[in-house]
């Protein structure tokens, strides 16, 4: 990787952000229009799981939500390192609760994501194509 060219790096990291951006932003975005159904069908998914109904019930609002807002910031660029932790804790958030419904292939696919969110977050340095990198290279003399 040492040989990769800087301008090749940082590509590769403003495409894979932009691609889990995307990814993630739709996730929520697409759960705004019907949050309390989306809230309301998670409820019943942990009934039968030592959560509280009502705790489960507000994970689901707070899950959309931050998708939304975590998935619109990666899309820009915009407080990338932050967005990225976000992110891996949204993920670990839902890990616990398939752990708990013990859905290992979705964990699995999980796992995934939180790989590549610890890519991303790995080579942050590497960001130049966005909102953030804009606003640094604003500020060099």
């Amino acid at each position: 990787m040492a040989n990769l060219d800087p301008i090749d790096r940082a590509l590769a990291h403003g495409l894979a952000r932009l691609g889990l951006g995307v990814d993630i932003a739709l996730h929520g975005l697409t759960r705004l229009p019907k949050l309390a159904t989306f809230a309301g069908g998670m409820e019943k998914e942990f009934a039968k799981t030592v959560l509280p109904g009502s705790l489960v019930y507000a994970t689901g609002y707070g899950i959309a939500v931050g998708e939304a807002i975590i998935g619109a910031l990666l899309v820009l660029g915009l407080f990338l390192r932050p967005a990225l932790v976000g992110g891996m804790l949204l993920m670990i958030l839902l890990l616990f609760g398939v752990g708990l419904l013990e859905k290992w292939e979705v964990a699995a696919l999980q796992l995934t994501y939180v790989a590549f969110y610890a890519g991303l977050l790995a080579t942050v340095s590497w960001d130049r194509y966005s909102v953030d990198g804009w606003l640094r290279a604003r500020k060099r003399p």
